[in-house]
């Protein structure tokens, strides 16, 4: 599999996306009411992705996401 080369943006993006999803999963994990995910960690991912042009283009954005992190998006424990 090719190494995938990420621009700074398209890192940052990608960072913001795991910080979210790992924000995400913390929030479940809470018992005692529905999960709160902050609103600034949605608009940290929301604004990375459109400064890397990675809105509404999900599929390039997973895509960069899977060369760079493969273990992203498997289920935790």
């Amino acid at each position: 599999m090719p190494t995938a080369v990420l621009t700074d943006r398209e890192r940052t993006a990608v960072q913001a996306y795991l910080r979210l999803l790992h924000t995400v999963r913390a929030a479940f994990d809470v018992e005692g009411g529905p999960p709160l995910v902050p609103p600034t960690v949605l608009a940290e991912a929301e604004q990375a992705l459109e400064r890397a042009g990675l809105t509404g283009n999900e599929e390039a954005f997973f895509r960069l996401l899977e060369n760079w992190c493969p273990m992203a998006d498997s289920p935790g424990p």
